[in-house]
């Protein structure tokens, strides 16, 4: 069977409107959604990636101290709506720390941006700024504990099963167990 793969970005309402009436199949999203009697979705988790903080390379990078410096460096938070930033200051009420952010960004390339020009410290996904991390513009000062991006699939119930999408997502399923044996927590 001829699979066409057409990629499609809007607001995650506008979207989940189009896979209710069928005109998506599948829904990829760092957000998960709950269905109800009204939206019977299917929403998995497919993937997830280490938080970390970044900055700028050298010596404050081998030096930092997590979480004693987190309140004395301007840090680049994504906005408060994100799912990480609730995880962040989580963490950060567990540790007693109150944190001023420099900038909060609710954009991720915008954020990316933000890590490598600014001189400040970022709260990222790893993935995020890899080309950064690799090239040696930014450092990775710590992983978060317990802090983590996630990925989900959403799809609408349907009476017949799509064969190819029930093989992808049962593929990212074994990914996502293995990355789970794999990464310490």
């Amino acid at each position: 069977a001829e699979v066409r793969l057409v990629i499609r970005s809007a607001s995650l309402e506008e979207l989940l409107e189009q896979l209710r009436v069928h005109k998506l199949d599948l829904l990829l999203s760092n957000r998960a959604v709950a269905a109800d009697s009204s939206t019977p979705w299917r929403c998995q988790q497919i993937a997830e990636q280490s938080v970390c903080i970044v900055g700028p390379p050298g010596k404050a990078a081998k030096q930092f101290r997590f979480p004693e410096d987190l309140e004395r460096l301007p840090l680049l938070l994504p906005g408060p709506s994100s799912d990480i930033r609730s995880q962040f200051d989580l963490l950060c009420e567990e540790h007693g720390i109150e944190v001023d952010p420099y900038a909060e960004v609710d954009d991720m390339a915008m954020l990316r941006l933000l890590a490598r020009d600014s001189g400040g410290l970022a709260i990222v996904p790893e993935v995020v700024v890899q080309d950064e991390l690799q090239s040696g513009v930014l450092q990775k000062y710590c992983v978060l504990p317990n802090v983590a991006e996630r990925f989900y699939a959403i799809t609408a119930k349907r009476h017949f099963e799509l064969v190819a999408l029930k093989t992808l997502l049962e593929k990212s399923q074994e990914s996502l167990q293995s990355y789970r044996r794999e990464t310490p927590r």
